[in-house]
């Protein structure tokens, strides 16, 4: 439950920590503050609920940087990703919207609306990220405790493949600095000790309901001991329990490149992976084959796809060359018989020029003449 009342008074939300950085690092917010999507898209929103839409419909994970954009190759110790904006690469939508929302300056009643939401996890996300950021670390278990057993999932990698829980993302947040190629506001030490202490409470609290649920539903205690062995991680453990959880290749979302290097693996290991399906699974080898079978026809279509584009622009070029040369030609054609016109007008106006002279000198010397003759 978040910190404070209801009253009109309380709904005010005080920011923690330095006002202006939103206590983001100072490459993630140089390279928010210069990007055109902030700049541009995002000033034209301006509301609190226009910024919902947008989350909706543009945030697909919590990472700070897009998917393949940042460039840490050759960069060690403290220039590892961490300082000056050339080592930076494209920021994400996500944290583009979370910069936006502190802007606004929220209060807490818009933050409750943010983590209440039901449209989106990712809506939810950045209102716990918000309050990551911008909240003292001694109301973070107010603020959270609510949330730990939370069973939504949502995907936080970018390009895909790293699900969790919001009980489990909450759990990082409290636990954590780290968080991806970032670092959230450090936590004092007398309060990270009493909230791994409170966290650890909450998790044995978490097996007691589990225990009494499994034996008030008739199982017994062989059930709920069952339940509670194969409980996820984090959920119902000590903070030591708490671990990334593996994820399948059926979870996983898989990019166009990984996707397509997945149709390209040898025969033999085709071969193994189906078998091995068949014999967990029970039949599952002709779905394994058809599944196959299907990506690879969607491959093909869209390599022929490809084909025919290409063809359509090379085509599309060789009639714009040709066209821009025949008019070009004819153009240097248009322009030799203009010069040869105006080569012939020339030469006319200067034989007209020069024969005038000559008959107009004829004249003169004959009308001289006659003078002398006349003396």
């Amino acid at each position: 439950m978040a910190p404070g009342g209801a009253s009109s008074k309380n709904n005010v939300l005080p920011l923690w920590g330095n006002e202006k950085t939103m206590n983001l690092n100072n490459l993630i917010l140089t390279n928010i503050q210069s990007s055109h999507y902030f700049k541009v898209n995002l000033f034209e929103l301006k509301t609190y609920h226009e910024v919902i839409d947008e989350i909706y419909y543009k945030v697909a994970h919590l990472e700070p940087w897009e998917k393949g954009s940042r460039k840490t190759s050759g960069q060690t110790g403290m220039c590892g990703g961490v300082r000056g904006v050339g080592a930076g690469g494209i920021v994400s939508t996500a944290f583009c919207l979370l910069y936006k929302l502190f802007t606004l300056k929220l209060t807490r009643k818009q933050v409750n609306g943010l983590l209440t939401h039901c449209d989106s996890p990712y809506i939810r996300a950045l209102g716990f990220m918000y309050i990551r950021y911008t909240q003292p670390p001694a109301d973070l278990w107010d603020w959270y405790e609510g949330y730990l057993d939370d069973d939504e999932e949502l995907d936080v990698k970018a390009g895909g493949g790293c699900m969790m829980t919001i009980g489990e993302m909450l759990r990082h947040y409290l636990t954590k600095l780290e968080w991806y190629s970032t670092l959230f506001p450090r936590i004092p030490v007398p309060i990270q000790k009493d909230l791994e202490r409170k966290l650890m409470e909450h998790g044995v609290m978490a097996k007691v309901v589990d225990r009494n649920n499994g034996l008030e539903g008739g199982n017994g205690p062989t059930a709920a001991s069952n339940h509670q062995n194969s409980s996820s991680p984090g959920l119902g453990g000590s903070v030591n329990d708490f671990k990334d959880r593996h994820i399948t290749d059926e979870e996983v979302s898989w990019g166009e490149a990984e996707r397509i290097a997945r149709l390209r693996r040898s025969p033999s290991r085709e071969k193994r992976a189906r078998d091995e399906g068949g014999r967990r699974h029970g039949g599952g080898e002709r779905s394994n084959e058809e599944r196959v079978e299907r990506d690879r026809s969607i491959v093909r279509r869209e390599r022929d796809e490809a084909i025919d584009v290409r063809r359509h622009d090379r085509e599309r070029r060789e009639h714009h060359h040709h066209h821009h040369h025949h008019r070009d030609k004819l153009h240097r054609e248009d322009g030799r018989s203009k010069d040869r016109r105006r080569s012939r007008e020339k030469n006319r106006t200067t034989k007209e020029r020069h024969y005038h002279d000559r008959s107009h000198g004829r004249r003169s010397r004959s009308r001289s003449n006659e003078r002398c003759r006349d003396k």
